[in-house]
């Protein structure tokens, strides 16, 4: 049976949506392995369906980091058995075009983002422009690829003249447990703990906000929101939980009242966005405050699971919020959609459109 390797630059533990893609093609009859790198803070790895290997790195921080990782890597890639080589996302991509290239291997992208387009990339314009150069010298040549939305796989078209297929960031359809929520409302984010989310207007907004607010998940912010937190004296309400493995964290967020998807409208990568945060709240039955991106509405019109805002200001995220908390009537009515939705877009069904895509790259 093919061998596929996937490449990665995280530590394995809490990629979701490489998990479940990587357990799909393995219970397919596909041997595979998932690479990664090794943390200090790294948890055990679960046994899975598929091999794993972390890559040890001295320095962990910006270009050391990224050249010393995609070194390693590439002198790993070279003599590891292999049929098809995915690089996921930009930061990983020229070790498996090169290795792909001088092995004579099949190579595959796997967009999550659009990569020089993230605002933490935008803000730094050397830094933009050496991933540009690379989005340009690279994407042209992995001409077998996906992505998370029809907007990005545009994108990718109209740059790059690359079809690639859309397979998107959804969870696996699970039982809904019966959960007892107690009198107090939680309002829930999961996912990176990083810029351009909204946090911090996020966190302001909860003044003025009957609920509490439990953050999950670790990123470059995260000190920044506990002085927040502590300038508005918010520590009784605003609660960071940390990192959570995605088991425990699928009964929590079940047991939340809201879930928040705030992006910060600057650049295409977040305009174009459709997280797995926003499926993961659909599949946990509970309504969401989330931005009237064109992906997001897109499902909205039809399902109609969330509020929708247009900007992450202060005021605003306060009168959706109020919206959520107060309006029973249309909390009852996203929650039943919720319902109806979690069916519709879950892993079960989407898993059929990534095994099509191995099966005709193999028989081609």
């Amino acid at each position: 049976m093919k061998r596929i390797v996937f490449t990665v630059t995280n530590d394995l533990s809490y990629d979701q949506r490489m998990q479940r893609i990587c357990t799909s093609l393995a219970n397919a009859g596909y041997k595979v392995l998932l690479v990664g790198r090794k943390l200090a803070d790294s948890v055990p790895l679960q046994g899975n369906a598929f091999q794993q290997k972390r890559l040890k790195v001295f320095f962990d921080k910006k270009f050391l980091f990224y050249a010393e990782y995609n070194l390693r890597l590439f002198f790993y890639l070279l003599f590891v058995r292999a049929d098809a080589i995915c690089a996921i996302d930009l930061d990983t991509i020229l070790p498996c075009y090169w290795v792909s290239s001088l092995r004579m291997k099949l190579r595959i992208y796997d967009a999550h983002e659009l990569f020089p387009e993230m605002k933490e990339v935008l803000r730094r314009p050397a830094v933009r422009k050496v991933w540009s150069q690379i989005e340009k010298f690279s994407v042209p040549k992995f001409k077998n690829g996906y992505t998370v939305s029809d907007s990005i796989a545009g994108e990718f078209k109209r740059r790059y003249k690359v079809d690639y297929a859309v397979i998107r960031n959804v969870p696996i359809e699970k039982e809904l447990i019966k959960t007892n929520r107690d009198e107090r409302k939680i309002i829930l984010y999961q996912g990176a703990i990083n810029e351009a989310r909204g946090l911090e207007a996020l966190v302001e907004a909860m003044k003025n906000i009957h609920a509490e607010l439990h953050l999950y998940g670790d990123g470059n912010i995260r000190e920044k929101l506990i002085k927040l937190i502590r300038k508005h004296q918010l520590e009784h309400k605003v609660i960071m939980k940390g990192k959570m493995l995605p088991a425990q964290l699928d009964t929590i967020t079940q047991s939340a009242y809201a879930g928040i998807n705030l992006i910060e409208p600057n650049g295409l990568n977040q305009f174009y966005s459709l997280s797995n945060k926003f499926f993961d709240y659909i599949q946990a039955a509970i309504p969401q405050l989330t931005m009237n991106f064109p992906e997001y509405k897109k499902i909205n019109d039809l399902y109609e699971v969330a509020v929708l805002t247009d900007t992450i200001k202060v005021r605003e995220i306060e009168e959706k919020l109020h919206i959520l908390l107060s309006d029973v009537v249309l909390y009852e009515k996203l929650k039943s959609n919720c319902i109806m939705a979690r069916t519709i877009f879950c892993w079960q069904k989407e898993e059929t459109r990534l095994l099509n895509f191995y099966t005709n790259l193999f028989r081609r």
